[in-house]
Protein backbone atom coordinates (compact mmCIF):
# COMPACT_ATOMS: atom_id res chain seq x y z
CA UNK A 1 0.00 0.00 0.00
CA UNK A 2 1.35 3.41 -0.90
CA UNK A 3 0.96 6.48 1.43
CA UNK A 4 1.20 9.93 1.59
CA UNK A 5 0.55 12.98 3.52
CA UNK A 6 -2.88 13.26 4.24
CA UNK A 7 -3.58 9.70 4.41
CA UNK A 8 -6.12 8.29 6.85
CA UNK A 9 -5.18 5.43 8.97
CA UNK A 10 -8.28 4.31 11.23
CA UNK A 11 -8.58 7.89 13.91
CA UNK A 12 -4.68 8.62 12.51
CA UNK A 13 -3.70 10.88 9.79
CA UNK A 14 0.04 10.83 8.37
CA UNK A 15 1.33 13.74 8.48
CA UNK A 16 5.45 13.48 7.37
CA UNK A 17 7.54 10.93 7.13
CA UNK A 18 10.34 10.95 9.72
CA UNK A 19 12.31 7.57 9.01
CA UNK A 20 12.80 4.60 7.61
CA UNK A 21 14.20 1.46 9.45
CA UNK A 22 13.64 -2.17 9.89
CA UNK A 23 10.15 -1.94 11.15
CA UNK A 24 9.30 0.13 7.54
CA UNK A 25 8.20 3.26 7.70
CA UNK A 26 7.58 5.80 10.30
CA UNK A 27 5.50 8.41 9.76
CA UNK A 28 4.76 11.62 12.39
CA UNK A 29 0.93 10.99 12.50
CA UNK A 30 -1.96 13.07 14.58
CA UNK A 31 -4.39 11.23 16.43
CA UNK A 32 -7.88 12.77 15.67
CA UNK A 33 -9.81 11.34 18.27
CA UNK A 34 -7.56 12.12 21.22
CA UNK A 35 -5.98 15.48 19.74
CA UNK A 36 -2.30 14.59 19.87
CA UNK A 37 1.07 13.64 17.49
CA UNK A 38 1.84 10.35 17.43
CA UNK A 39 4.24 8.02 15.90
CA UNK A 40 3.04 5.70 13.50
CA UNK A 41 5.36 2.04 12.71
CA UNK A 42 4.32 0.56 9.47
CA UNK A 43 5.05 -3.02 9.05
CA UNK A 44 6.59 -3.82 6.03
CA UNK A 45 4.49 -6.10 3.66
CA UNK A 46 6.90 -8.83 4.10
CA UNK A 47 6.34 -9.55 7.35
CA UNK A 48 2.83 -8.64 7.38
CA UNK A 49 1.97 -11.71 4.98
CA UNK A 50 3.77 -13.75 7.49
CA UNK A 51 0.75 -15.35 9.71
CA UNK A 52 4.22 -16.95 12.32
CA UNK A 53 5.56 -14.29 12.83
CA UNK A 54 2.93 -11.72 12.59
CA UNK A 55 1.25 -13.59 15.80
CA UNK A 56 4.76 -13.00 17.12
CA UNK A 57 5.03 -9.97 16.82
CA UNK A 58 1.45 -9.58 17.56
CA UNK A 59 1.95 -10.84 21.44
CA UNK A 60 5.57 -9.29 21.77
CA UNK A 61 3.83 -6.35 20.98
CA UNK A 62 0.97 -6.35 23.80
CA UNK A 63 3.94 -6.62 26.31
CA UNK A 64 5.55 -4.13 24.92
CA UNK A 65 2.44 -2.12 25.79
CA UNK A 66 2.18 -3.23 29.51
CA UNK A 67 5.52 -0.95 30.43
CA UNK A 68 5.04 2.11 31.59
CA UNK A 69 8.73 3.80 32.51
CA UNK A 70 9.59 7.10 32.34
CA UNK A 71 12.92 6.39 30.15
CA UNK A 72 11.19 4.69 27.76
CA UNK A 73 8.62 5.80 24.31
CA UNK A 74 5.49 3.89 25.13
CA UNK A 75 2.69 2.66 22.87
CA UNK A 76 -0.64 3.53 22.25
CA UNK A 77 -1.81 0.80 19.91
CA UNK A 78 -1.55 -1.80 17.87
CA UNK A 79 -3.72 -1.43 14.57
CA UNK A 80 -4.61 -2.77 10.83
CA UNK A 81 -6.10 -1.15 8.71
CA UNK A 82 -6.35 -1.38 4.65
CA UNK A 83 -3.84 -4.09 4.57
CA UNK A 84 -1.03 -2.41 6.84
CA UNK A 85 -0.17 -3.87 10.31
CA UNK A 86 1.20 -0.96 12.39
CA UNK A 87 1.96 0.39 15.88
CA UNK A 88 1.37 3.79 17.40
CA UNK A 89 3.67 4.45 19.65
CA UNK A 90 4.91 7.87 21.79
CA UNK A 91 6.08 10.69 19.54
CA UNK A 92 9.22 11.81 21.88
CA UNK A 93 10.77 15.20 20.77
CA UNK A 94 13.88 16.03 21.08
CA UNK A 95 17.76 15.06 19.81
CA UNK A 96 18.35 12.09 19.16
CA UNK A 97 21.63 11.00 21.10
CA UNK A 98 23.59 10.18 17.65
CA UNK A 99 23.01 13.77 16.86
CA UNK A 100 24.02 14.92 19.88
CA UNK A 101 27.46 12.38 19.70
CA UNK A 102 27.81 14.31 16.03
CA UNK A 103 28.59 17.60 17.59
CA UNK A 104 31.29 16.24 19.88
CA UNK A 105 31.95 13.72 22.60
CA UNK A 106 30.15 14.36 25.55
CA UNK A 107 31.68 15.69 28.86
CA UNK A 108 31.70 12.89 31.82
CA UNK A 109 29.42 14.61 33.74
CA UNK A 110 26.96 14.84 31.34
CA UNK A 111 27.08 11.44 29.64
CA UNK A 112 26.75 9.87 33.19
CA UNK A 113 23.38 10.49 34.01
CA UNK A 114 22.59 9.89 30.21
CA UNK A 115 24.07 6.53 30.82
CA UNK A 116 22.18 5.79 33.90
CA UNK A 117 18.92 6.85 32.40
CA UNK A 118 19.47 4.64 29.45
CA UNK A 119 20.07 1.99 31.75
CA UNK A 120 17.28 2.12 34.29
CA UNK A 121 15.45 1.99 30.78
CA UNK A 122 17.20 -1.46 30.22
CA UNK A 123 16.56 -2.66 33.60
CA UNK A 124 13.23 -2.43 33.62
CA UNK A 125 12.48 -3.78 30.50
CA UNK A 126 15.11 -6.99 31.57
CA UNK A 127 13.43 -7.12 34.74
CA UNK A 128 10.12 -8.05 32.76
CA UNK A 129 11.75 -10.59 30.49
CA UNK A 130 11.99 -8.14 27.27
CA UNK A 131 15.63 -7.54 25.23
CA UNK A 132 16.21 -4.09 23.33
CA UNK A 133 19.01 -6.07 20.54
CA UNK A 134 18.98 -2.94 18.41
CA UNK A 135 20.25 -0.32 21.41
CA UNK A 136 21.89 2.58 19.56
CA UNK A 137 22.47 6.25 19.81
CA UNK A 138 19.87 6.89 17.09
CA UNK A 139 17.29 5.17 19.37
CA UNK A 140 17.73 7.44 22.43
CA UNK A 141 16.22 10.64 22.28
CA UNK A 142 16.82 13.81 24.59
CA UNK A 143 14.00 15.14 25.29
CA UNK A 144 14.19 18.97 26.29
CA UNK A 145 13.73 18.69 29.81
CA UNK A 146 16.38 16.81 30.24
CA UNK A 147 15.20 12.90 29.92
CA UNK A 148 16.88 10.11 27.88
CA UNK A 149 14.02 7.89 26.54
CA UNK A 150 14.60 4.93 24.26
CA UNK A 151 12.73 4.22 21.37
CA UNK A 152 11.67 0.81 19.62
CA UNK A 153 12.14 -1.34 22.75
CA UNK A 154 11.75 -4.92 22.19
CA UNK A 155 11.05 -4.52 18.90
CA UNK A 156 13.92 -5.95 17.34
CA UNK A 157 12.85 -9.21 19.68
CA UNK A 158 9.63 -9.28 18.55
CA UNK A 159 10.35 -8.92 14.66
CA UNK A 160 12.82 -11.69 15.14
CA UNK A 161 10.49 -13.97 17.76
CA UNK A 162 11.78 -16.03 20.85
CA UNK A 163 15.09 -15.97 21.32
CA UNK A 164 15.14 -19.32 20.94
CA UNK A 165 13.96 -19.68 16.94
CA UNK A 166 16.25 -21.87 15.17
CA UNK A 167 15.21 -20.28 11.94
CA UNK A 168 16.16 -16.66 13.82
CA UNK A 169 19.37 -18.02 15.66
CA UNK A 170 20.93 -19.65 12.89
CA UNK A 171 20.59 -16.36 10.72
CA UNK A 172 23.54 -14.35 9.65
CA UNK A 173 22.62 -11.16 9.92
CA UNK A 174 21.96 -9.17 6.62
CA UNK A 175 22.55 -5.48 7.57
CA UNK A 176 22.71 -2.46 5.90
CA UNK A 177 24.86 0.63 7.38
CA UNK A 178 21.93 2.61 7.60
CA UNK A 179 20.30 -0.30 10.33
CA UNK A 180 18.34 -3.50 9.79
CA UNK A 181 16.99 -6.09 7.68
CA UNK A 182 13.60 -7.83 8.18
CA UNK A 183 13.92 -12.05 8.18
CA UNK A 184 17.31 -12.20 9.90
CA UNK A 185 18.97 -11.46 13.39
CA UNK A 186 18.35 -7.56 13.66
CA UNK A 187 20.99 -5.09 14.58
CA UNK A 188 23.09 -2.66 13.58
CA UNK A 189 26.60 -3.97 13.21
CA UNK A 190 28.31 -0.93 15.19
CA UNK A 191 26.65 -2.05 18.20
CA UNK A 192 26.30 -5.79 17.87
CA UNK A 193 27.45 -8.15 20.50
CA UNK A 194 29.93 -11.11 19.46
CA UNK A 195 27.64 -13.89 20.00
CA UNK A 196 24.70 -11.45 17.58
CA UNK A 197 27.15 -11.04 15.17
CA UNK A 198 27.86 -14.72 15.18
CA UNK A 199 24.20 -15.66 14.33
CA UNK A 200 24.00 -16.97 17.95
CA UNK A 201 20.95 -16.65 20.16
CA UNK A 202 21.42 -13.40 22.38
CA UNK A 203 19.98 -12.49 26.13
CA UNK A 204 20.10 -9.22 28.11
CA UNK A 205 23.96 -9.32 28.13
CA UNK A 206 24.31 -8.47 24.30
CA UNK A 207 21.93 -5.41 25.49
CA UNK A 208 24.89 -4.67 28.35
CA UNK A 209 27.36 -5.38 25.21
CA UNK A 210 25.60 -2.76 23.21
CA UNK A 211 25.27 -0.38 26.19
CA UNK A 212 28.90 -0.14 26.64
CA UNK A 213 29.21 0.62 22.97
CA UNK A 214 26.90 3.92 23.48
CA UNK A 215 28.58 5.07 26.52
CA UNK A 216 31.75 4.48 24.87
CA UNK A 217 30.94 6.77 21.65
CA UNK A 218 29.32 9.23 24.45
CA UNK A 219 32.63 9.73 26.24
CA UNK A 220 35.06 9.12 22.97
CA UNK A 221 32.78 11.02 20.30
CA UNK A 222 33.67 7.92 18.04
CA UNK A 223 32.29 4.29 18.02
CA UNK A 224 34.93 1.47 19.24
CA UNK A 225 33.76 -0.73 16.33
CA UNK A 226 34.03 0.89 13.24
CA UNK A 227 34.83 -0.32 9.30
CA UNK A 228 34.42 0.85 5.64
CA UNK A 229 31.48 -1.73 5.50
CA UNK A 230 29.03 -3.48 7.70
CA UNK A 231 30.96 -6.72 6.96
CA UNK A 232 34.14 -4.88 7.55
CA UNK A 233 32.47 -3.70 11.21
CA UNK A 234 31.18 -7.04 12.02
CA UNK A 235 34.87 -8.21 11.77
CA UNK A 236 36.12 -5.56 13.92
CA UNK A 237 33.49 -6.38 17.34
CA UNK A 238 34.96 -10.17 16.87
CA UNK A 239 38.39 -9.41 16.42
CA UNK A 240 39.19 -5.86 16.32
CA UNK A 241 40.99 -4.27 20.69
CA UNK A 242 39.13 -1.33 21.93
CA UNK A 243 41.14 1.63 21.75
CA UNK A 244 40.53 2.68 25.68
CA UNK A 245 43.05 5.75 24.92
CA UNK A 246 40.08 7.61 22.86
CA UNK A 247 38.57 7.98 26.15
CA UNK A 248 38.84 11.54 27.96
CA UNK A 249 41.43 11.72 30.22
CA UNK A 250 39.27 12.64 33.16
CA UNK A 251 37.31 9.73 33.16
CA UNK A 252 37.09 7.90 36.12
CA UNK A 253 38.67 4.42 36.66
CA UNK A 254 35.32 3.18 37.76
CA UNK A 255 34.05 4.24 34.74
CA UNK A 256 36.83 2.52 32.70
CA UNK A 257 36.49 -0.27 34.28
CA UNK A 258 32.68 -0.52 33.74
CA UNK A 259 33.04 -0.05 30.18
CA UNK A 260 35.69 -3.25 30.01
CA UNK A 261 33.18 -5.23 31.96
CA UNK A 262 30.84 -4.10 29.09
CA UNK A 263 32.73 -4.85 26.11
CA UNK A 264 33.90 -8.59 27.07
CA UNK A 265 33.45 -10.44 24.51
CA UNK A 266 33.15 -13.42 26.21
CA UNK A 267 29.28 -13.16 27.75
CA UNK A 268 30.01 -15.49 30.78
CA UNK A 269 32.52 -13.04 31.70
CA UNK A 270 30.43 -9.85 30.77
CA UNK A 271 28.31 -7.76 33.10
CA UNK A 272 25.81 -10.24 33.54
CA UNK A 273 23.12 -7.28 35.02
CA UNK A 274 22.56 -3.88 34.00
CA UNK A 275 21.52 -2.94 37.51
CA UNK A 276 24.92 -3.54 38.26
CA UNK A 277 26.09 -1.39 36.19
CA UNK A 278 23.77 1.46 36.87
CA UNK A 279 24.61 1.42 40.47
CA UNK A 280 28.07 1.73 39.44
CA UNK A 281 27.44 4.69 37.82
CA UNK A 282 25.39 6.74 40.20
CA UNK A 283 28.06 6.14 42.88
CA UNK A 284 30.48 7.46 40.17
CA UNK A 285 27.70 10.56 39.58
CA UNK A 286 27.34 11.44 43.15
CA UNK A 287 31.21 11.28 43.52
CA UNK A 288 31.57 13.22 40.98
CA UNK A 289 29.55 15.47 42.24
CA UNK A 290 31.01 15.73 46.20
CA UNK A 291 34.16 16.48 44.08
CA UNK A 292 32.89 19.67 41.98
CA UNK A 293 30.99 20.39 45.20
CA UNK A 294 34.27 20.45 47.05
CA UNK A 295 36.37 22.32 44.42
CA UNK A 296 33.70 25.06 44.27
CA UNK A 297 33.78 25.39 48.34
CA UNK A 298 37.30 25.38 48.07
CA UNK A 299 37.35 27.93 45.77
CA UNK A 300 35.34 30.10 47.31
CA UNK A 301 36.84 30.13 50.45
CA UNK A 302 40.29 31.57 48.74
CA UNK A 303 41.36 35.01 49.26
CA UNK A 304 41.82 37.65 46.61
Amino acid sequence: MSTSDGKKLLHYVLVEKIGIGGMGEVWRATDTTLGRDVAIKMLPEGLAADPERLARFDREARVLASMNHPNIAGIHGLHAADGVRFLAMELVAGQELAERIAEGAIPVEDAVPIAIQIATALEYAHERGIVHRDLKPANVKLTPDGAAKVLDFGLAKALTGDGDDPVASASMPTITSAGTRMGTILGTAAYMSPEQARGRPVDRRSDIWAFGCVLYEMLSGRRPFEGETASDTLAAVLRQDVDWSALPANAPADLRRLLHRCLTRDPRQRLHDIADGRIQLEEIRDDETEVAGAATTSSGSKRP
